[in-house]
C-alpha cells in the first residue's frame, strides 16, 4: 500500500515534516492552492494501486478505516466508491454524514448530519455516493470517467464525481466500520464567504452537467422553495438560516449567493459542453436519473435543520 500527501501549497512546513517523519510517504507539492480537485487528482494521477483512498487534512481516521472500506468494496467488482461513517471530531457520538443525499435544485449534503450515533447507520448499504473528504474510489472506475472537475475548485465536486460514476452504471455503498473524524468547515470556515460562494455556484454546475432539461428549467422554482423552508426555519432560530445573527448578517449573504449565481451563469457555457460531452459517455436514462435522485432525495426538513 501506498502513502501520498498532495502538499497543496501550504507555508506551515507541514510537507518538510512528513518527509522527515515518514519517509516511505510520496510527497506531491504545489507551490500554490490548487483546491481539492485539483490537489486530489495530482494524487490519483501519481498512485499505482487498484483502490485510491482520499482522507482531507481535517480527517483523522481509526485504525481500521482502509480495512472497512475495503471489504465493503470487494462485495462487487461494481462498486466504484464506498463511504465512511463520518464522526464531528470533538463532539463524540455526533454524525457529520454517512454519504450523501440531494435536493432537487442540486444541494447536496451529508445524510445523518447532527444526528447523535445511536446504531442506526451501523449497517453497510448502498448509497448516493460518498463524501471526498474520507472515501475509497475503484481505480477503474476513475480510469473510465475520469477525476474531479477541476473547475469545481471545491464543494460539490465529490457530488459531480458521484454523480458522473451513477449514471456510468457505477455502484456506491457504505462501510459503518470505517471511522473517520472530521473537523466540519476547518478548511475555509464553517461561514466563509468563499465557501458559501463556492458551494453555491457548484449546485447549479453539478444540475446543469447532469439533470435532465425539464428538471433543469425547474431548478429556479425548488431553489426558491428551498430558500424559503430555510427562511421559516432561521425565523424561528432554527437550522443553519437560524445561526445567521443580524440583519446585517443577512444582507451579506444574501450578497454572497447572487455573486455564486451570477458566476454560476457566466461558466453554464462551458458546463453545457461538459454536459453534451458526458450525454454521449453515461449508461443512464433520465428516466433513470430522476429515479436514483429520487431514491435519495433529501426533504426541505432536512435542508432546513441546523447541521452538525
Amino acid at each position: 500500500m501506498d502513502c501520498i500527501v498532495v502538499d497543496n501549497g501550504s507555508g506551515d512546513g507541514s510537507a518538510e515534516m512528513v518527509e522527515a517523519e515518514f519517509p516511505r510517504t510520496k510527497v506531491i507539492r504545489s507551490t500554490t492552492n490548487l483546491g481539492f480537485c485539483a490537489g486530489n487528482n495530482l494524487g490519483i494521477a501519481a498512485a499505482q494501486g487498484d483502490f485510491i483512498a482520499l482522507l482531507n487534512n481535517d480527517a483523522v481516521a481509526e485504525p481500521q478505516w482502509v480495512e472497512a472500506l475495503l471489504l465493503e468494496m470487494e462485495v462487487d467488482p461494481k462498486i466504484g466508491m464506498v463511504a465512511s461513517k463520518i464522526l464531528v471530531a470533538g463532539r463524540p457520538g455526533v454524525i457529520d454524514k454517512v454519504g450523501h443525499g440531494i435536493y432537487w435544485d442540486g444541494q447536496n449534503r451529508g445524510k445523518g448530519s447532527g444526528d447523535q450515533d445511536r446504531g442506526q447507520f451501523d449497517t453497510a448499504r448502498e448509497i448516493l455516493w460518498p463524501d471526498g473528504c474520507a472515501a475509497m474510489y475503484r481505480k477503474e472506475m476513475l480510469d473510465e470517467i475520469g477525476g474531479f472537475d477541476e473547475d469545481f475548485f471545491a464543494y460539490a465536486d465529490d457530488a459531480e464525481l458521484g454523480l458522473r460514476g451513477r449514471t456510468a452504471g457505477w455502484r456506491a455503498r457504505y462501510a459503518p466500520d470505517a471511522v473517520v473524524h472530521h473537523q466540519r468547515g476547518a478548511t475555509m470556515g464553517k461561514w466563509s464567504p468563499d465557501r458559501i460562494r463556492l458551494i453555491e455556484r457548484n449546485r447549479v454546475w453539478l444540475a446543469a452537467k447532469h439533470f435532465p432539461l425539464w428538471l433543469l428549467v425547474l431548478n429556479p422554482l425548488f431553489f426558491l422553495m428551498r430558500l424559503v423552508a430555510g427562511a421559516w426555519a432561521g425565523a424561528r432560530g432554527e437550522g443553519e438560516a437560524g445561526q445567521v445573527k443580524g440583519i446585517r448578517a443577512k444582507i451579506e449573504l444574501v450578497l454572497v449567493l447572487l455573486r455564486a449565481d451570477l458566476e454560476a451563469i457566466g461558466g453554464l457555457g462551458k458546463m453545457w459542453t461538459k454536459r453534451n460531452a458526458w450525454r454521449r459517455k453515461r449508461k443512464l436514462s433520465d428516466r433513470e436519473v430522476v429515479a436514483l435522485l429520487s431514491r435519495y432525495q433529501l426533504t426541505l426538513s432536512e435542508l432546513s435543520k441546523k447541521l452538525a
